[in-house]
């Protein structure tokens, strides 16, 4: 199981910058409370499906029958979900 950093790293490294090519940043650039949408890093909802995807194919973390509101909450910034990500990976130990 990795560690929050660990985590946070992965999303900034390997979904952030190389999935959705965003490769004019770099991990120290991305700060862990930017918002992932909207003013901070701008993504769109179609780069937010993207996420998804990378999320569960990085973790094995099923984001199936979330409402929006968690959806929003969770996905807010790159600590928000990386905590999200540590507490589900709990779980399924």
């Amino acid at each position: 199981m990795k560690t929050n950093e660990e985590i946070k790293q992965v999303i900034k490294q390997n979904i952030l910058i190389e999935r959705l090519e965003l490769e004019d940043l770099t991990c120290e650039e991305i700060e862990d409370t930017e918002a992932l949408f909207g003013d901070g890093l701008g993504l769109d909802s179609v780069e937010a499906l993207d996420v998804v995807a990378g999320i569960e194919a990085e973790f094995g973390v099923s984001l199936q029958g979330m409402s929006e509101e968690d959806i929003q909450k969770h996905f807010y910034s790159v600590e928000t979900l990386g905590a999200f990500i540590e507490k589900k990976q709990a779980v399924q130990v």
